[in-house]
């Protein structure tokens, strides 16, 4: 079955939201109006509307000794894309919450894994996973 995901999340403008996602990021450009935008978000779909009312960071998630940012969205890629979005956003001079780094080395779930804020303030994680049977184990 081929499924892909959809997201509706909240932003502060239509413009520096292409510069991030668009731009920074390379995702693909879909619909938009002058309220919300559409991307290809590594092959899910992404809008982002408009708001005034963007929700404040909680990072109530506790990953090993991690405080990681709730709610946040992302996305599971290869080792290519990772790497090519890593050097994407220090390019661009985008800041890490958390920087490439490997968790639960050596255990099941091994994975690495970058954190970072989009221009609305809405933390992304993007990861890999050592072994793909390890992804929901």
């Amino acid at each position: 079955m081929d499924t892909k995901f959809h997201l509706a999340f909240k932003v502060k403008d239509i413009e520096s939201t292409i510069k991030f996602y668009n731009v920074i990021l390379g995702c693909k450009l879909g619909r938009q109006t002058k309220n919300w935008v559409d991307f290809n978000f590594f092959g899910h779909q992404l809008s982002a509307h408009i708001s005034d009312k963007i929700p404040k960071l909680d990072y109530c998630g506790k990953v090993e000794d991690l405080k990681v940012p709730i709610p946040h969205f992302g996305c599971i890629v290869n080792n290519d894309t990772f790497n090519n979005i890593k050097n994407r956003l220090e390019k661009h001079n985008i800041n890490f919450i958390f920087k490439p780094q490997k968790r639960y080395q050596n255990k099941k779930g091994e994975q690495q894994t970058m954190f970072i804020l989009d221009y609305s303030n809405n933390p992304l994680e993007f990861k890999i996973f050592e072994k793909k049977d390890d992804i929901f184990t």
